[in-house]
């Protein structure tokens, strides 16, 4: 099947290949129930050592460049209490950690999650973290660009594998909560 964005070799609607998923991502896709039907959700293969943005969407066309997400996984603290959330933000943009997520989230400090934290909370690989298949305890934050996307390209659980997504199927995710703002950009 060809890919609806990118240039890639071929792409897989993600039911068919659960095998080539992390065991959190492939519970989530076989759970799937969104008004979105899972074999949109697509796995396309990559290769680790084009990983590098710049190369990457070399690699895999310049379109890729606004139509990428990054999820990264934070830990906010309040007193003695750690809260564990998620963020999706285009990848041009970066996550606005100490504004919109430490206030939606309620906390006094938020950071980035700890490299061994976010990969052992999650089942997944560090630079492959994808929203699905999070703890569904997790709050899954999304910027609003990113849900008005037809399509997005969002790791896999795995480096060598990502997932395109419709955009609109990361505003029900379980825990997510779509936020203007929450990505910034870059600097």
């Amino acid at each position: 099947m060809r890919a609806p964005i990118g240039n890639f070799d071929q792409a897989v609607p993600a039911p068919d290949c659960l095998d080539e998923l992390t065991a959190p991502v492939a519970a989530a896709v076989r759970a799937w129930s969104g008004s979105v039907p899972a074999d949109q959700i697509l796995y396309v293969e990559t290769d680790p050592r084009w990983a590098d943005t710049a190369v990457f969407v070399e690699r895999y066309g310049s379109d890729l460049l606004e139509r990428s997400a990054n999820c990264v996984v934070v830990a906010g603290r309040r007193g003695g209490e750690s809260t564990l959330a998620a963020c999706v933000v285009l990848s041009t943009t970066r996550a606005d950690v100490n504004g919109v997520v430490r206030r939606h989230l309620g906390v006094r400090k938020a950071s980035f999650a700890p490299m061994d934290t976010a990969t052992g909370e999650t089942g997944m690989e560090y630079g492959g973290i994808t929203p699905v298949g999070l703890p569904e305890s997790w709050p899954v934050l999304v910027d609003a660009a990113v849900v008005d996307l037809p399509y997005v390209l969002v790791g896999s659980g795995l480096r060598r594998g990502k997932l395109l997504v419709p955009g609109k199927a990361f505003a029900e995710l379980p825990g997510a909560v779509v936020l203007e703002g929450l990505g910034r950009p870059a600097a």
